[in-house]
């Protein structure tokens, strides 16, 4: 049974001793949020740019027109002379306060010493392409606030992510270590691992996504108030403006809320706190594009003849989509992480089990219809990308039926060799995708064997805390390595003395 934070069993419960508090969702925590801070953003992303472009323009200029910033971003809008980023504009939102702060901290006597050592520094020089225009005070500035802005805004709530998919598998799934497996395949051996490091909406939504989810489930189980509806709707209603696909996934959580809810009273606080951030929304559409809806696209001064496809590039699924978003080697996600093909024996295994058929349906429909929508774009690639980035917001509800697969066959020797061989590969073929070069990869085909593997036999490994101790190329990895092997081993140790009190309290109450 669940109490807590603590996960007892009957027999624990009758000794009047029960286990040591499980700290491991925490040390996963951790573990992720150093991965995720050690690489700094990529400068050259448009993306990540028409985003951070939208904040400064918010706290420098008071503004939602880039007019000064857009030349960074090919991602814009162009309405009535000026400027705009044609993105979602939630996750610009959040970093207004996080920037507003930096400003407030940095200044130029902080950054003309920061950029004399970053010139001497041959780790961080070997990284600039010879043909740029070097380390420039205005390039290192924006550079230093978009990793503040990405460290709060994405690796932090994406760490805390890890966090509360441990604790909501452990509803699911007793034993510990396959808990952890899975969530350090989530976090490191799945496309959440450079979208975690990156400024984009997709991620963001799985956060909030999934929070809701974890709260709502809780307050079915009675374990939760049912006032953190008003904190549910409002996660949900900030979804919307963050991430517009995600909806789909939010039709599937309010459906769950209203399954166990019922009544249209109880179901009221949920709607009215989703409210606000959708008014803020559609302010700002009308401010910009004089229409509360978001037609950012609909203005886009690149990629027009794509946009005006079908609803703004959303046709109707095809088959060789579906194939590029699953199996090709140019964005497959299980050709990326294919631990995550184990998911489609964990949703059988999970559907014949009545007592969560709910919860299934939850992560079942976000799942498919996540990927029906994009199979249906006709830019379902993504530009600069690792794996199929817009698929990012969907990936915690497709990692939580392994927990069901694990279950399964925790007693076969031969099922956890593929469980840990197949997580071994997805960490790999994740980690060579993102960590090589000095930008996400472009449209060559099949990116590992193109670009990615020359780059890492090259020694060109993207930005890192390590080059700012001067370690070249893949020397500038040893810190991390030693500081996730640190918390790997304090993860391990951790569950194998719980195992062993575990084993102690069972046979105590065998003999009572």
């Amino acid at each position: 049974m669940i109490i807590g934070n603590v996960t007892s069993t009957p027999s624990e419960l009758k000794t009047g001793q029960p286990i040591r508090r499980d700290n491991t969702g925490l040390w996963l925590a951790l573990l992720l949020l150093i991965c995720y801070s050690y690489f700094f953003p990529r400068w050259a992303d448009w993306g990540v740019n028409s985003k951070m472009d939208l904040t400064l323009a918010i706290v420098d200029e008071g503004t939602f027109a880039i007019d000064h910033y857009y030349q960074n971003t090919g991602d814009y809008a162009v309405y009535k002379g000026h400027y705009y980023s044609d993105k979602a504009p939630g996750a610009s939102f959040l970093a207004v306060p996080v920037y507003a702060a930096f400003k407030a901290v940095v200044g130029t006597s902080l950054l003309d010493p920061l950029i004399d050592g970053l010139a001497r520094n041959p780790a961080m020089l070997d990284t600039l392409r010879q043909e740029g225009t070097g380390l420039l005070t205005d390039k290192v500035y924006f550079a230093m606030a978009l990793y503040g802005v990405t460290f709060f805004v994405m690796a932090l709530p994406s760490a805390v992510l890890g966090y509360i998919l441990y604790q909501f598998l452990g509803y699911f799934i007793q034993n510990r270590r396959a808990r952890a497996l899975i969530i350090i395949l989530y976090g490191l051996g799945t496309i959440a691992f450079p979208y975690s490091q990156t400024l984009n909406g997709r991620q963001v939504s799985a956060c909030l996504t999934m929070a809701a989810f974890y709260m709502l489930f809780r307050m079915k189980r009675g374990e939760l108030s049912q006032r953190y509806l008003w904190l549910v709707g409002l996660l949900m209603g900030y979804v919307v403006i963050t991430d517009y696909p995600s909806v789909l996934i939010l039709l599937a959580l309010f459906a769950y809320a209203v399954s166990f809810l019922r009544s249209p009273r109880r179901v009221l606080p949920l709607i009215l706190a989703g409210i606000p951030p959708v008014v803020l929304l559609a302010a700002y559409n009308l401010s910009i594009f004089e229409t509360p809806l978001p037609v950012g696209y609909k203005y886009s001064a690149l990629y027009q003849d794509l946009h005006s496809q079908g609803l703004i590039s959303i046709t109707y699924p095809r088959l060789e989509t579906m194939y590029g978003l699953t199996f090709s080697p140019f964005r497959g996600l299980f050709f990326i992480s294919p631990a995550l093909l184990l998911a489609v024996p964990g949703f059988v295994y999970w559907f014949r089990q009545r007592r969560w058929r709910a919860e299934w349906w939850v992560c079942f429909g976000s799942v498919i219809s996540s990927f029906l929508f994009y199979a249906s774009s006709v830019m379902w690639w993504g530009g600069f990308a690792v794996g199929p980035a817009y698929l990012a917001a969907m990936i915690p509800y497709l990692v939580i039926p392994l927990a069901f697969f694990a279950d399964r066959h925790g007693q076969s020797k031969k099922m956890w060799l593929v469980l840990i061989g197949l997580m071994a590969a997805s960490v790999v073929l994740v980690w060579a995708q993102t960590i090589a070069g000095q930008s996400f990869p472009d449209l060559t085909p099949d990116p590992l064997f193109s670009l990615s593997i020359p780059a890492l036999m090259a020694g060109d490994i993207a930005r890192n805390l390590g080059m700012l101790l001067k370690l070249r190329g893949p020397l500038s990895l040893v810190p991390l390595t030693v500081m996730a092997l640190a918390v790997l081993l304090i993860i391990l140790r951790t569950n194998r003395a719980t195992g062993i009190q575990r084993h102690r309290l069972a046979t105590e109450a065998a003999h009572d």
